[in-house]
């Protein structure tokens, strides 16, 4: 069974743009990102749109729909009412390239940025021994698909563009946190993820994870941990006596 859905869809670039009304078909089991693919077939062939599994597993086809960041490929039309009109718009966070396709550059600058994973000097490949409970504990993370919604819906970025360059968002502080709980990486990133990744601008919202596609608990379970382990290391007065005493030659 098929009907005629109203869209309203974001057309423009850097230099500015609109939103355009477009009438199309919809048939049943199809998601936004199939309505977005008809769009281009029959009214718009110079429509730009990311995409590229359609499947939910890599993270291209990130925008917002009715204002809300989402992967078009996982939004499903049933989701809406036939008479309801539904608004695609880029995501707000980052720079508009073309139409519904924005800049994530950032997103990549801030991931070099990340001390990678530190093992021990006198541990070589081949020898990494742990347990699994160890390896569960920051195995969530790994499930990121870097669609960067998280990213895009915090409001510490998306409302305040002079703080992108001392806030590397929740996608990066999440890496940071699951680097500092593997049992094998000797790094300390407590101080860089407070001074250099800006941990204390983030005021756990939990936005981050109501986005997430992979329902990873980014706030639960990587940040809030992480400013445990922060707070820990900077106002617990016994770990701060011991970091002065092993400090000492």
């Amino acid at each position: 069974m098929s009907y005629d859905a109203k869209f309203r869809v974001w057309r423009g670039d850097q230099s500015g743009g609109e939103l355009r009304d477009y009438t199309v078909e919809v048939n049943e089991g199809e998601v936004v990102l199939d309505i977005i693919h008809r769009l281009q077939a029959t009214q718009s062939p110079d429509l730009a749109v990311r995409w590229n599994c359609k499947a939910g597993k890599c993270g291209s086809c990130s925008a917002e729909v009715n204002g809300r960041p989402r992967l078009l490929c996982m939004t499903r039309m049933s989701t809406f009412t036939e008479d309801e009109v539904i608004t695609v718009t880029p995501m707000r966070a980052f720079p508009v390239m073309r139409d519904l396709v924005t800049d994530v550059s950032f997103n990549y600058q801030k991931a070099r940025e990340v001390q990678s994973f530190t093992p021990p000097a006198d541990l070589k490949p081949g020898e990494y021994r742990m347990q699994q409970v160890d390896v569960e504990r920051s195995q969530e993370f790994r499930k990121c698909i870097e669609c960067f919604l998280c990213q895009n819906t915090c409001h510490v970025v998306r409302d305040h563009e002079d703080n992108k360059e001392a806030f590397s968002g929740p996608r990066f502080l999440m890496r940071i946190a699951e680097l500092e709980m593997h049992p094998l990486d000797v790094a300390d990133r407590r101080v860089t993820a407070q001074e250099d990744h800006g941990l204390g601008l983030c005021n756990i919202t939990k936005c981050c994870t109501e986005v997430c596609p992979e329902h990873i608990k980014i706030t639960d379970n990587a940040l809030i941990p992480m400013k445990e382990r922060v707070a820990d290391r900077k106002y617990d007065p016994i770990v701060w006596l011991g970091s002065k005493i092993f400090r000492r030659k």
